[in-house]
This record gives structure tokens, sequence and C-alpha cells, in this order.
């Protein structure tokens, strides 16, 4: 009988190299799937619509006619402020306000209620104010501009859910992380509430958008296998212990637009993980998160002068909007 020939060197090279392959392929699909929580679920898509002109006049008013609104413009804050509870009155939100002071200076959330004394119920917020000088249209007169549009679609109902709807004061620096962000004030009143709480729904950034390749970065390198390159979608984003919220939220909103959606949950050391408003809410354990165009890691703009209206994408924020209201009544049936 002839012995078996002996394999190569070469050979045996070959058969480690495609080993390894495959066990960083399947760490890296185990690692999509904890991240990303990828769904196959398909919605029906949403009967309602939402004007983008509408739209583009609400971040107009915040942007241009009443900039400069960082803290230390407590007039222009106010004006905002009353054209916030103006719009979300004429839904037929009950509306309410709570003072939120530093220094010797005392600005307000605004908050917008539906079906009040039910619950558990859907917090969606996002905040007025703006860094600095700058316009701020991404950052964020476009969450308050989806907030209004989202309040008025929510009026339309026979029997919308439990929803607080909250414009939030001093949430960029100096005040960022600290007690004075309107958030914080807003998360430490439900402390002790009778009220049950479902999740936050932060709306941050969701206005600017691109077609271009690789016109979207992200904190790591490894996460370009994971996400598209191109700046297209809406991301559902929060800490890693939120993840059934997450998962929930963005199934919830997945196919009920032309919005694509993807979700990360990843530890809160991963720059912009928390900076948002709904980090003021898991201290209390109420689940919270943020809904992005993922901010400086695809707009330029970003804390410059150049976030301007122009810059935005009034169409997509439409689907935006829609994404969210399908969301919300799904989320808030009894």
């Amino acid at each position: 009988m002839n012995p078996k020939p002996k394999k190569s060197l070469w050979q045996k090279l070959i058969r480690s190299l495609g080993r390894i392959c495959f066990v960083v392929l399947l760490l890296l699909f185990i690692l999509w799937v904890a991240l990303a929580q990828p769904s196959c679920r398909r919605n029906p898509r949403s009967n309602a619509s939402v004007d983008p002109e509408v739209l583009r006049a609400h971040v107009d008013m915040l942007a241009v006619t009443f900039r400069p609104r960082d803290w230390i413009h407590p007039e222009n804050l106010d004006a905002t402020a009353n054209y916030i509870s103006e719009k979300l009155s004429e839904t037929g939100a009950r509306i309410s306000t709570q003072p939120v002071q530093t220094g010797n200076l005392t600005s307000r959330n605004v908050i917008g209620s539906f079906n009040a004394g039910h619950s558990p119920r859907i917090i969606v917020g996002a905040h007025y104010d703006a860094f600095q000088v700058f316009p701020a249209a991404d950052d964020n007169a476009s969450g308050i501009a989806v907030l209004i549009e989202l309040a008025a679609l929510l009026g339309k109902m026979e029997n919308p859910p439990p929803v607080d709807l909250v414009a939030y004061t001093y949430e960029e620096p100096p005040h960022f992380a600290g007690p004075q962000m309107g958030s914080a004030v807003h998360a430490n009143s439900l402390e002790g509430s009778e009220e049950d709480y479902l999740g936050v729904i932060v709306l941050e950034m969701v206005g600017y958008y691109s077609d271009e390749a690789f016109s979207q970065s992200y904190p790591m390198p490894m996460l370009y296998m994971m996400y598209p390159h191109r700046g297209n979608y809406l991301a559902v984003i929060s800490r890693w212990d939120q993840g059934d919220w997450i998962k929930n939220v963005k199934v919830a909103m997945k196919s009920r637009s032309d919005m694509p959606v993807y979700s990360l949950r990843a530890p809160d050391r991963v720059p912009g993980i928390d900076f948002s408003d709904h980090r003021n809410y898991w201290p209390l354990n109420i689940p919270a998160l943020m809904v992005t165009d993922t901010s400086f890691y695809r707009n330029r703009h970003y804390h410059s002068k150049e976030d301007l209206p122009e810059s935005l994408d009034y169409p997509r924020m439409a689907q935006v909007t829609l994404s969210v209201f399908e969301a919300v009544k799904e989320l808030g049936k009894p």
C-alpha cells in the first residue's frame, strides 16, 4: 500500500488562513448582530403626508428669525419657546411648561401632551437652543420642525396614543451634561410620578443627508463593514443596555417611508452615543434613545456658521416625520 502524500507547507498555510478568515468573519457577523440588531420585518407604508415646505418654514423661523438662540440671548429663546407652544397648541395638544434656571436667567421646556392621564406614555423630545450664535438649522431646528409636524399628525387622530412632546432648552454647552440641561430638569420631574413611561425618543439633528460615496463617517473604521458609506439614512442610537428599546423603535420605523433606518447599540464611551438629551433618562431607568442623521459623523457644518436652512433636505425630513409618527402609533397601542 502506498503511503498518503504529505501535504506541503503551502497547503497547510492556505488551510490555516482559511480557518482564520472564517473565524474572523464569524466574529464580525456576531458583532454586527449585537450592534445593529438587524430585522427582516416589513411594515405597511404610512398613508399620512407631511409638507416639506412647512418643515422649511419652521426651520427658517428658528435658524433665521430667532437667531441667535443660545443661552445668553434669553429674549430669542423665549420667542422660540412661544413659537413652539403656539404651534403645538394649534394641533390640540395640552400645553404645559417647566422653568429651567441657569444663574439669574430662566428659560423653559415646552410640553405638548396627547391623551393626558393615560399610560404608559411615550416621550418624544428635541432641544431648541443653539450653540453660540450659529444658525443651527440641523442642530437642532430640524428636530423641532419634525416635533411640531409630528404633533400635527397626532392631532388629526381620533384617539392618539399617550404621548408627551417636549421641546428642551439648554442642551448645548455650557450646560451639556449638567443638571441645568432642560432634559435633566424634565427627567427629574418624572421621578416618583404615578405615570408609567414606555420610553423616550429624542430627535437630534435629523435634516442632513447625502448620496455621495463615503459621505458618512464612523468613530471606528470597522463600522464601514456594517453600515452604509452614503449618508442617506436615519440612525436610531443609544447605549448598550438600551437594546430592547432601540430594536423596538427601529423595527416600528422600518419601511414606513422612503427613509432607510439603521440602529446602533454601543458602550457610551463611543463618542456620540450620549451626545443628546436621551442621556438624562438613563439614571431613572426609563429607556431612551436618539433618532439622528449622525451629527458630525456626516454633517461637516456641525457647530458652525454654515449650518444653514438651505443645507437641509426637507423631503427627507418629511419622511423622517412619517417614520417616527408611525412608530409612535404602533408602540403606543394599548
